[in-house]
């Protein structure tokens, strides 16, 4: 039997691996303990702060209340019958992005939605979850989603700045201009979701500018490894609708050559366009 102090060593020695790990796939933890509704992991790896944005619950913080959202969290799901399914990971600096598709059995509707977590670790005992996508899928109503970055000084450059000046501008041919030949916009939700090719995004963005102006977006956060460029965003105007300022996230991937080969969009914003038909 070890010295009592080399039996703690070990055990402590046990810790920090499991936090070294931990923190390398910051997003998979998270998701992890919401499918066994156990936080402890989570607080082995970050003893510090955990806050969670969350849509449906909104702001979690402390390890009491993490451990009740995390239980709660895991029998609503289990309701529904998720599973999910991993689309794309972006990371840079501190933050980490990941992209899933939840599929969702709600009393035999086959429900497929799209999700986006964001880990943000500013430092090694503390970490920042948001998670962003439109609850439309789920309940069939839009949540106003208030801001919950302040606008920031995250750097747009080359394709996704062209693509956002052209929002603004309302320029329908500057934004299609953007995309690869056969690339797509996935808007948050519905089973039109998807708007693929020159001439569906050029239908696309008509009807996005149809209400008399552009689309104004502060830039909050910017998560880019120079294929996928994440935007964590506050949209404030759309046309000539001035919006309740809401939370969102869009991310953008590059080709080959620089072109958008798809924008996917996470946010619950009910565009003037759908509230006018």
């Amino acid at each position: 039997m070890p010295w009592f102090p080399d039996f703690v060593s070990a055990t402590e020695l046990a810790r920090r691996q499991t936090q070294i790990a931990g923190r390398t796939d910051p997003v998979t933890q998270y998701l992890q303990a919401l499918e066994l509704g156990n936080a402890r992991a989570l607080e082995t790896i970050w003893p510090g702060t955990i806050v969670i944005e969350d849509p449906r619950a909104g702001t979690i913080r402390g390890h009491r209340r993490l451990r009740e959202f995390v239980r709660r969290n895991r029998t609503w799901l289990t309701g529904l019958h998720a599973t999910t399914e991993h689309l794309a990971s972006t990371s840079a600096g501190q933050q980490a992005v990941v992209e899933l598709l939840a599929h969702l059995d709600d009393h035999g509707q086959k429900i497929s939605w799209p999700i986006a977590v964001v880990a943000e670790s500013p430092h090694d005992r503390s970490v920042l979850f948001r998670t962003y996508c439109s609850q439309w899928p789920v309940d069939g109503r839009h949540h106003v989603r208030p801001p919950i970055l302040e606008p920031g000084e995250g750097i747009l450059e080359g394709v996704v700045s062209q693509h956002f000046a052209a929002l603004a501008a309302a320029d329908v041919e500057a934004c299609v201009q953007t995309f690869a030949a056969t690339g797509y916009v996935r808007e948050p939700y519905g089973p039109n979701a998807f708007h693929r090719g020159q001439r569906a995004l050029d239908s696309y963005y008509s009807k996005c500018f149809s209400t008399g102006g552009g689309i104004e977006i502060e830039c909050c956060c910017v998560t880019d490894d120079g294929t996928r460029c994440v935007v964590e965003y506050n949209l404030v105007r759309w046309g000539r609708h001035a919006l309740v300022t809401q939370a969102g996230l869009a991310v953008f991937e590059r080709d080959p050559d620089g072109l958008l080969s798809a924008v996917r969009i996470y946010d619950d914003v009910q565009p003037p366009t759908d509230a006018a038909n």
